[in-house]
């Protein structure tokens, strides 16, 4: 389904009184497409985050990215300095794990109100602050695949404070793929062997990826970190897993 026809817009989705800012891509064809909920870095939904939307509803999904700042500061979105990150830093501790997960529920609810999506076929992809936050998501029933990048604190953190997020992991409903680069300073290769462990014990369908030469962001071809053949292969894992989990409820 690679180069399909798309289309773009941003929306709003609704979460009570909230009404949430998102940048949709879909396909321009007819028919009922799988979905994925696109979760962004501490920069905001900037463009990485919509060329990965536009990326995935090119190869066959509706994609959505919602931002999770919305509450803190709406429209945020930055590059990559070191200003840059001070801010999304800022921003994030400001964001908790239950606000978060309604957020991403009423996304779900979103899709599942459009004509050309299959309900039952909706998966999250998120990369650093949102890497974590899609293990976070993969606990909702809804979410039958997870594509995990770089998520950092996972062993150690949640949004907001509370139990580590790890801990919920065997609430994880559906497949989850993890993705980390061996020369990421801010997540020790321990952390990664205690993620895949967890996954293990509580036999969650996953696989754990680990890239020699690849720092953090290796994905993001906006970020100095950016690894061209660690994303390519990545890439491969990512369309593999949502092809098996989701396009075969679709066929």
């Amino acid at each position: 389904m690679t180069n399909t026809e798309i289309r773009t817009n941003y929306v709003k989705v609704p979460n009570g009184d909230l009404q949430i800012d998102a940048y949709l891509a879909e396909p321009t064809k007819q028919g009922r497409f799988p979905a994925v909920i696109v979760i962004q870095e501490i920069f905001g939904v900037n463009i990485h985050i919509r060329e990965v939307a536009e990326k995935l509803a090119k190869e066959g999904y509706v994609a959505i990215a919602p931002t999770l700042y919305q509450r803190t500061a709406p429209g945020f979105e930055a590059g990559y300095t070191g200003e840059d990150i001070q801010r999304g830093r800022g921003y994030k501790e400001q964001t908790t794990a239950a606000e978060i997960l309604s957020d991403i529920q009423a996304a779900i609810a979103y899709l599942k109100n459009l004509p050309n999506v299959q309900p039952d076929a909706i998966g999250s992809i998120g990369f650093c602050f949102g890497g974590h936050v899609v293990y976070l998501a993969a606990t909702l029933s809804d979410i039958k695949a997870t594509a995990s990048f770089y998520g950092g604190g996972i062993p150690n953190s949640t949004p907001g404070g509370g139990e580590p997020t790890i801990t919920r992991t065997p609430d994880i409903k559906g497949q989850i793929y993890a993705f980390f680069g061996k020369e990421d300073q801010g997540i020790p290769l321990e952390q990664t062997e205690q993620i895949e462990a967890e996954l293990k014990k509580y036999q969650i369908p996953h696989k754990v990826f680990r890239y020699d030469g690849a720092g953090h962001g290796f994905f993001c071809n906006h970020r100095a970190s950016y690894n061209a053949e660690a994303a390519a292969d990545a890439w491969t894992h990512v369309t593999e897993l949502f092809q098996k989990t989701l396009l075969l409820q679709t066929v």
